[in-house]
């Protein structure tokens, strides 16, 4: 099987949708020898927002430290296998095509779906390479979540939100109880979550577990010394440790929470501050990308993957506070179908900027023109595309070099952009 069969074999299998369960899971694990026990010390991340940031954080800590660090991710930018990474390198074309090739037929049989199989082929590839750390990333939810096999060593979770209700529960005491369920017998775990109602779950799985539970705002306090686009300087203060002018190529504050995450773990496991420093700083070797990233100056433009309110909320926080810097905005973004258009499109109004809505790349797209009438409707000035390319073709002619730009909404808009070397 060449890359591309393997691409072609497993790209159908989202026709099978999400489907919440560990039953497939298990069966392409059990024909695979079992590598999710032979993982090394892992960190399992669950959240709304910001599990990203923290998986990232960490695995470029671990890397620092000189563990042999495996990274599992998702969704990916441009290609798949952004998605599984070790030491910062993703896997080889060849390995994919291995691995697909020898779980297609127990795949077919399961009804295994698009991201089961991908996650049981990260973990055979991270057992096979003998990883020291494997930070885990889940994909939906927490309880039924294909990754909810791992024995983990830490849980880590950073928000608690309302996205994907339909399969995690329409209250936030629902979501925080499916996402907490990564909490195992002894592990730790370590939250920035306050809102007592979702708090109180993770409290109460803890407890249930006799699983330390560690609180960022609590246990570790951050303070921010410098913000500016492109660039997050932390003061971190734990039990233990006061980390000064901690420095993070990240922009925005809302940020700070879930570096303190990654820090309070890294600390834990014995990494040295000086390590943890030198993580940090070299953040962007993981792969992350097009969380409010900095594309270019001149004008500016920010790519951004913010697809629920909570993630605008922050993003539009972010950016109205060096709003000032610029003269014109303008707001290119595109919605699944599946998303509360309303509360994002009420976040991205306070920019006070011009809105261009495009379609994705994608069959959940919105449409473009649905999406504008609903921009409009509220009060803002939006103009609708009917590709990508041309929304950036009029904003190459209307921006100035004293803009500001913003490219948000999705994954498959990050990534086209990403890919189109926009």
């Amino acid at each position: 099987m060449t890359y591309q069969e393997a691409l072609d074999f497993l790209y159908p299998l989202h026709r099978f949708g999400i489907q919440p369960g560990l039953e497939r899971i298990l069966v392409l694990l059990d024909f695979l020898g079992f590598p999710q026990k032979r993982l090394g010390m892992v960190v399992h991340v669950a959240g709304t927002n910001g599990k990203g940031t923290v998986a990232a954080s960490l695995a470029s800590i671990f890397q620092a430290s000189g563990r042999k660090t495996a990274l599992y991710t998702s969704p990916h930018l441009v290609d798949f296998t952004e998605r599984i990474r070790i030491n910062g390198t993703r896997i080889p074309c060849e390995k994919v095509a291995h691995y697909c090739a020898l779980l297609k037929s127990i795949a077919i049989n399961s009804g295994a779906t698009f991201f089961e199989v991908t996650t049981a082929l990260a973990f055979a590839w991270f057992a096979e390479e003998q990883v020291d750390v494997s930070i885990i990333e889940t994909g939906l939810g927490g309880r039924l979540d294909a990754t909810n096999v791992v024995d983990s060593v830490y849980a880590v979770i950073p928000s608690i939100g309302f996205d994907h209700t339909e399969w995690l529960g329409g209250t936030l005491a629902q979501i925080a109880s499916e996402k907490s369920a990564i909490i195992k017998k002894g592990c730790k775990v370590v939250t920035a979550v306050s809102f007592p109602e979702s708090l109180l779950q993770i409290q109460k799985r803890a407890a249930l577990c006799d699983a330390p539970l560690l609180l960022a705002g609590k246990d570790a306090l951050c303070s921010i010394s410098v913000q500016e686009p492109g660039m997050l300087e932390l003061d971190i203060t734990t039990t233990s440790v006061h980390y000064s002018a901690l420095k993070v190529p990240l922009t925005g504050a809302f940020h700070a929470s879930n570096i303190t995450l990654a820090v309070m773990v890294a600390e834990d496991a014995g990494i040295s501050p000086e390590q943890i420093s030198m993580g940090l700083e070299r953040l962007t070797g993981t792969g992350y990308r097009a969380r409010l990233e900095l594309m270019s100056r001149s004008p500016t433009i920010f790519l951004d993957v913010s697809h629920n309110p909570d993630g605008m909320r922050e993003t539009v926080n972010t950016l109205c506070s060096f709003r000032h810097l610029y003269n014109r905005a303008y707001v290119m973004f595109g919605l699944a179908s599946d998303k509360d258009a309303q509360a994002i499109v009420r976040e991205l109004l306070r920019l006070k900027a011009s809105l261009l809505t495009v379609p994705l790349p994608s069959h959940r797209s919105l449409l473009s023109e649905s999406l504008c009438s609903l921009c409009n409707e509220a009060g803002g000035n939006a103009t609708a595309f009917n590709t990508i390319d041309d929304g950036v073709a009029s904003l190459r002619v209307m921006a100035g070099v004293d803009d500001l730009i913003l490219i948000t909404g999705s994954f498959y808009l990050a990534g086209y952009i990403i890919n189109s070397g926009i």
